[in-house]
């Protein structure tokens, strides 16, 4: 009787390990490149709040994401043959629903930092951009230099590269909120004294807004360019997407993607 009830135990134990190991692999295999294109979908990922990577227009009355990464995004898509659905939410989440498979891809104008690599694959870099302080309009000359940030309240956008390149700045205090949008109010009511941001996306905000202006402040070196993020282990759909990576840096099309997308900005 003893025997029998332990193999029962073992016996159920083995299916309860099966089903795991069968789960696991399930879930690892739904974002591969031989599950996208047999379901006919790729999922991107993105944070629609930063112009012109990505942002929110109107667009024949429907509201629409646009920007140049929803375009590349979309060549992407084209290039495997399959539709492509966006979702969007706030940044900080884009690589935890990357992880859990609820997004195949982000692009998000994201930088491939040595930390965020240790748990996703990162395409090749596809655009490079500097960043830039924007400031009300003028308040140039008083937040000219990195040194003028000393003592001031800054705004960031929440797990950026900007908010660990404001964390490095002496005696900045800093302000992270998840959305542009908001930290563009917070300069405005005069919450925080200046944004940093990326060059493409204070060009935008600036030429818009005749309250914001972009500060002289210059960051050498300070950006490491924007890959996609792919779940790590996903080679077969990181180089896949390298290929329409290279396909559209050859026929000059992402600049004409950027150009396009900062038109769009309003």
């Amino acid at each position: 009787m003893l025997i029998k009830n332990l193999f029962k135990l073992f016996s159920l134990l083995f299916i309860i390990i099966i089903s795991i190991t069968l789960s696991a692999c399930t879930q690892n295999n739904a974002n591969s490149l031989e599950s996208i294109k047999a379901r006919g979908k790729i999922v991107l990922g993105t944070s629609g709040d930063y112009p012109p990577y990505e942002f929110h227009k109107e667009i024949d009355g429907q509201d629409s994401i646009v920007g140049f990464d929803i375009e590349i995004a979309k060549e992407i898509a084209k290039d495997l043959g399959v539709e492509l659905e966006i979702k969007d939410m706030a940044f900080g989440g884009l690589l935890a629903a990357l992880d859990s498979g609820n997004v195949d891809f982000v692009l998000a104008g994201m930088t491939p930092t040595p930390d965020r690599a240790k748990n996703v694959n990162f395409s090749n870099i596809y655009y490079t951009a500097i960043q830039a302080v924007i400031v009300r309009s003028g308040e140039e000359n008083s937040i000219s230099t990195i040194e003028q940030l000393n003592g001031k309240k800054v705004g960031v956008q929440k797990g950026s590269i900007q908010e660990e390149l404001a964390k490095s700045i002496t005696g900045v205090e800093i302000k992270a909120l998840g959305k542009l949008p908001d930290l563009i109010l917070e300069l405005k009511n005069n919450k925080v004294a200046a944004l940093i941001v990326e060059l493409p996306v204070a060009n935008a905000y600036a030429e818009n807004n005749t309250d914001l202006a972009i500060s002289s402040i210059d960051f050498p070196e300070s950006d490491g360019g924007s890959a996609v993020a792919i779940k790590k282990g996903n080679n077969d759909l990181t180089e896949t997407i390298n290929q329409t990576l290279n396909r559209l840096i050859e026929q000059k099309l992402i600049d004409k993607f950027v150009s396009d997308a900062t038109n769009l900005v309003e």
